[in-house]
């Protein structure tokens, strides 16, 4: 009998995914198939939810909506700071993406929106945020994880 998907299980597939346009946005062709420990949050929750109970050989399309995704784009992670702020950076440009240290002592992953004079728009929501993805699917194979990837939350 073969496995089902479900929490405790170490879940391999390749998948594509892609926007609302058809966009390739990441795609596990030409390289190793995705390995995650299902249960575990490893990847998406709307993915995750769509997986419960495939078996290995099954294909799926699966939608995931922002909510269940990414996250909707959160306005307040979007803020205009001085150009001083980025000491020992000869030149700021939009789409330049930086780390930065948050107050809590996080590290966020930021974009530069724009540039205008000394002030810089910069974004730290995911760049998938807001963004419903279209998954395409096949599972691979499906086994028991071992206690030390239980433990460790997530697949070896």
């Amino acid at each position: 009998m073969s496995l089902l998907i479900g929490d405790k299980l170490v879940v391999s597939m390749h998948y594509k995914l892609t926007d609302n346009d058809g966009n390739v946005l990441d795609s596990s062709e030409g390289a190793e198939p995705l390995t995650y420990l299902h249960g575990a949050g490893n990847i998406i929750p709307g993915l995750e939810k769509e997986l419960v109970g495939k078996s290995e050989g099954d294909s799926q399309k699966v939608k995931v909506e922002p909510a269940e995704g990414y996250g909707e784009i959160n306005p307040e992670l979007i803020q205009v700071v001085d150009k001083a702020a980025f000491q020992g950076v000869e030149s700021i440009e939009a789409g330049m993406s930086f780390e930065a240290k948050a107050s809590d002592g996080s590290v966020q992953h930021i974009v530069v929106k724009s540039v205008e004079g000394e002030e810089v728009t910069v974004d730290a929501n995911h760049p998938l945020a807001g963004v419903t993805l279209n998954f395409d699917v096949e599972i691979i194979s499906i086994r028991d994880a071992t206690e030390d990837e239980i433990s460790h939350g997530h697949a070896h």
